[in-house]
Formats: C-alpha cells, sequence, structure tokens
C-alpha cells in the first residue's frame, strides 16, 4: 500500500492518496481544488488514479473532485446517506452504510456516520496482503484528533433552522460505532487545528480509536447524551460567511477550473475602471506595510494562512474583485482563492506604485502603541471596540469593550460611533488592520487602531473582565 497525506496549512484541511502498488492504481479522498498536487503524485508514484472519494458535502472548502475526475477518467464515490435533501446532484457511485469499494488488494469499507452532517460517512480502510483486520478509519469532519465534528454549521451557515440539535443526537449515536472498533485503528481526519469545523482540534494529524476514547472530550459523555449535546453545541467558533455557498456548489453542478489561472495585469486605467464599478481592491500585503500607505478604499487582507477565510467573509461570489499582490506570490494567493470558489479576479497590479504614479493620493492608517491607548481610556471619551469572536471576548475583554465580531462588522456599522474617537482591536492586530480598512472604505475618518491588542494588553498585566 502507497499512502500520503495532504495537507492545505490555510484551510486546516486534510485530503489522502491511497494507492495499491501491486495493481497500479489509487484513490483521493477529499481533494482540494488544485488537484495537480494529486497528478503529480500519481505520476511520481506510477500510478493511475482511479477512484475519488468525498466524506461528505463539504462547507469549508470547495473540493476538487469533479475536477480530477474530469482529468483522471476516475469515478466519484459519493454518499447516498441522509436522505432527498443530501443527494449529490451530479453523477457518481452512490455509497450507503456497509457499502465496499475495492482498488486493488485495498478494501474500503463505509460506515455512516451523521452528525456533523446528515450525509456524513467515513471509509475503513483494510489491506488485504497485510492484515484482515482494518488499518485506517478516514473520518471526514466525524471524529478529529482530540475533538468532534460541529453539527451546528447547516443551521448558523446555511441557515437550516432547527437541524443542529438533530445533528448533536445523530453524532452521540455515531460515536458508538466509533467505539465498537478495534483501538488499534489509525485515524486520519478531514481536518486538524484552526479549522471553525470544530472548536479545539489537536495539532498532530492523526491518532487512533483507542487513543480518542480515553482523551477525547466527547467519550466523556458515554449516558449522558443530553450533557454531551449541550457541550458539543456550547462555544462554537462563528462558522466563516462562504460557508453556505460551499454547501451549495459541493451538491450541485458548476463550472469545473481544472488548472490554476493566470491573472491579467492591469493598468492603472483598468484598476480605475474596476474601481468605479464598485470592485473590491484586496491589498495583500503586510499589514504594517499597508499601514504606512494604501490606495483609498482597498482592504487589507494579508497573504498568510488565513487569508483564504477572510476573503471568504468579505468578498461575494458575483462581483468581480481585484488584487493588490506581488507577482511572486500570486500563485499561492490564487490557489487560496480557488479552494473557496473565489474565482471571479478581475486582474491585479504589484503594488502602488501604479496608483502613486498618476498622482493617486495615499492613505494612511492611524495605529497607536498601548501608552497612547491608555491615555485615550483613562480620559473615557473614546468607545472602545473588541473585533475578537465571541468566545474570546467572552473568556476576557477590556472594560467598558464594545463587542463586534469582525466577520459582522460591515452588517453592524450602526453599533460604530461617527462622533467620537473609537479604538479598535483584537488579539494580535491582523483583524483589527481588516476592520479599520472596513470602516476606512465607509467613510469613518475617527477609527484609530490599537494593533498590539489583547495580547500586549494581558502582557502587560492590565486588568480584564472575565
Amino acid at each position: 500500500m502507497y499512502f500520503q497525506h495532504i495537507y492545505d496549512k490555510t484551510l486546516a484541511q486534510s485530503s489522502y492518496f491511497i494507492g495499491c502498488q501491486k495493481a497500479g492504481i489509487a484513490a483521493v479522498i477529499d481533494p482540494k481544488r488544485d488537484v495537480d498536487t494529486y497528478l503529480a503524485i500519481a505520476q511520481e508514484q506510477k500510478m493511475q488514479i482511479t477512484h475519488i472519494l468525498e466524506t461528505h458535502i463539504h462547507a469549508d472548502f470547495l473540493t476538487g473532485s469533479r475536477e480530477l475526475a474530469a482529468l483522471t477518467g476516475a469515478v466519484m464515490y459519493l454518499s447516498d446517506e441522509g436522505g432527498a435533501h443530501w443527494q449529490y446532484e451530479f453523477d457518481h457511485v452512490g455509497l450507503k452504510d456497509g457499502s465496499r469499494i475495492q482498488l486493488g488488494n485495498l478494501e474500503f469499507e463505509v460506515l455512516h456516520t451523521p452528525g456533523h452532517t446528515p450525509e456524513s460517512i467515513s471509509f475503513l480502510l483494510t489491506d488485504k496482503p497485510a492484515s484482515s483486520e482494518p488499518v485506517m478509519l478516514f473520518t471526514g469532519d466525524f471524529v478529529f484528533v482530540g475533538d468532534i465534528g460541529r453539527p451546528d454549521l447547516l443551521e448558523k451557515a446555511a441557515g437550516l433552522i432547527g437541524t443542529q440539535e438533530t445533528g448533536a443526537h445523530q453524532m452521540f449515536l455515531s460515536l458508538k460505532k466509533f467505539s465498537a472498533l478495534p483501538p488499534y485503528v489509525q485515524v486520519w481526519p478531514g481536518h486538524g487545528a484552526g479549522s471553525a469545523c470544530g472548536k479545539a482540534l489537536g495539532a498532530v494529524p492523526s491518532t487512533t480509536t483507542g487513543y480518542e476514547q480515553v482523551r477525547n472530550w466527547a467519550f466523556r459523555f458515554e449516558q449522558d447524551e443530553n450533557g454531551f449535546v449541550q457541550y458539543l453545541l456550547a462555544d462554537q467558533p462563528e462558522p466563516p460567511k462562504y460557508f453556505a455557498m460551499m454547501k451549495k456548489l459541493n451538491k450541485v453542478k458548476r463550472p469545473l477550473l481544472t488548472e490554476v489561472p493566470a491573472l491579467k495585469k492591469l493598468d492603472v486605467v483598468s484598476l480605475k475602471r474596476g474601481l468605479d464599478k464598485g470592485y473590491k481592491l484586496i491589498d495583500t500585503r503586510d499589514k504594517n506595510v499597508f499601514a504606512k500607505g494604501y490606495i483609498p478604499g482597498s482592504i487589507n487582507i494579508q497573504n498568510n494562512n488565513s487569508f483564504n477565510t477572510w476573503a471568504g467573509w468579505f468578498l461575494d461570489y458575483e462581483t468581480p474583485f481585484i488584487l493588490l499582490a506581488d507577482p511572486d506570490q500570486l500563485d499561492d494567493i490564487t490557489r487560496k482563492l480557488m479552494r473557496i470558489g473565489l474565482d471571479n479576479i478581475y486582474g491585479y497590479i504589484p503594488s502602488i506604485k501604479v496608483w502613486e504614479e498618476e498622482d493617486g493620493r495615499l492613505e494612511q492608517e492611524p495605529v497607536i502603541s498601548i501608552d497612547e491607548f491608555k491615555t485615550l481610556y483613562q480620559n473615557n471619551g473614546i468607545q472602545v471596540v473588541d473585533l475578537r469572536g465571541a468566545t474570546e471576548y467572552t473568556a476576557s475583554h477590556i472594560n467598558g469593550a464594545d463587542h463586534v465580531f469582525i466577520g459582522s462588522l460591515p452588517n453592524n456599522l450602526n453599533k460604530i460611533s461617527k462622533d467620537k474617537k473609537v479604538v479598535i482591536h483584537c488579539q494580535g492586530g491582523d483583524r483589527a488592520t481588516i476592520g479599520y480598512s472596513l470602516l476606512a472604505r465607509q467613510g469613518y475618518k475617527n477609527i484609530l487602531n490599537f494593533s498590539e491588542g489583547m495580547n500586549k494588553w494581558l502582557q502587560e498585566k492590565n486588568p480584564v473582565v472575565q
């Protein structure tokens, strides 16, 4: 057996390449959309990709199953569980609980494991030449390292009211199937630390069934189903806005993108034309560079591991947008956007010089130190706005700070004063700079960014409300 774990750290998402070396064929589980990664592995290993498997209809990324099938001729094996509303709307081989898939000398057994979603399945792998006992379990968003999949996404992200309690009870029952497996089975989940598909995912890539039954919080409620449901639904992070679109696009027929597209470099005329049409300009530079001089109206989303998540909060799927990005980073940025289906890129500019050379005016972001913030705070004439998530804010915050989660800021501008100075902050500055740029774009002139945020506030042992 050949096995390779492929990890996208930007979405904390795992996919898997599993091959039967004797037969020269391979399967890919939950592929990301830039599928050249799997084609390269197949070429290196002299294998043909013949099977594509998915654990469920994903919400956090746009799968590359159909792109990979189009390029290789592989067959897609997808869940037919969950009822009429949870069926894929394109050709595939349907899977039910107990279905078996042969891949040369390897065999996958399908376990229906609803909870995160109604159609969720896991794949139990047996390497028959080595043993008649199962060796690996691919759980998708069912069981993670140290956590389990959240059942509230359908309600909070997709608007399916009343589904989270049902999902939580289904998850309780699905865990009984997991507990019945031998304790030595390796568990390879769909996500790792940093994913919004759970609240406490571990950082190591895999675990075992036995270890999770000892250390995973979910197995402490063996007889207390109601306590389990209550704990599972509490304190889940805010689901990114784009999740609802992923649920739709992963289920229906859609345009395919089988290679990473080359982006058009814009001159100042094309740039201004796009801006005049209302296209957003996403400035991907470091927040400190952005603060020293930025094109008016641009939104700073740094090209780091969180880039595509925040892009998914603030870009829509109908309106084109523009990138300000170093040409050396374009491939990386385009891949990140592809993975959540943001393909509508009007073009890019390589730097602010395109704007400056045409006598374009730059603006600067007022970033204040902790001492400056304390002076303003003690004079009690300002509004302090905490842009972190609800769980972070509840855990500890600066006394008197109003809470407006950064993802919901565009819909809560009425909560931001226009009459007095407003100091915004987050944990370490990234989200606050996004927030500043969003507010400046809306015409706010009274915003100050305490970029060092809660990290600095706590480091200096300043008081907090808990």
